[in-house]
């Protein structure tokens, strides 16, 4: 009953932009934290940011990504977005959202993945 829907892929050139929507239906985002990830082919899952619930006031982002990738919520629709800038061939994969009941901070244990969306960055 609880899911989280990825969408906002395609094929990109580099230099370019894409936002990404998390779309969560069956709870509220209001006491969860949501995660966004990725992963390349043959490549290990990895973080990309975070956003913590409402109170935590806090946003996470992996080193790689910092300065050109925004995470945003929209508590009304039920979304959290990731809105990417200066897009990088190194930032091709499938992305997922996942969800905590902790803040960004301390989170380790992620619930309600969803199906993924796939990014390419190439010119």
């Amino acid at each position: 009953q609880l899911h989280l829907v990825e969408s906002g892929g395609g094929l990109v050139q580099p230099g370019g932009s894409l936002r990404l929507s998390c779309a969560a239906s069956g709870f509220s985002l209001t006491y969860y934290s949501i995660g966004w990830f990725r992963q390349a082919p043959g490549k290990e899952r990895e973080g990309v940011s975070c956003i913590s619930y409402r109170g935590g006031g806090i946003e996470t982002y992996a080193d790689s990504v910092k300065g050109r990738f925004t995470i945003s919520r929209d508590v009304a629709k039920s979304t959290v977005y990731l809105q990417m800038n200066n897009l990088k061939p190194e930032d091709t994969g499938t992305y997922y959202c996942a969800s905590t009941a902790v803040h960004c901070e301390i989170a380790h244990e992620w619930s309600n993945w969803g199906q993924g969306t796939q990014v390419t960055v190439s010119s």
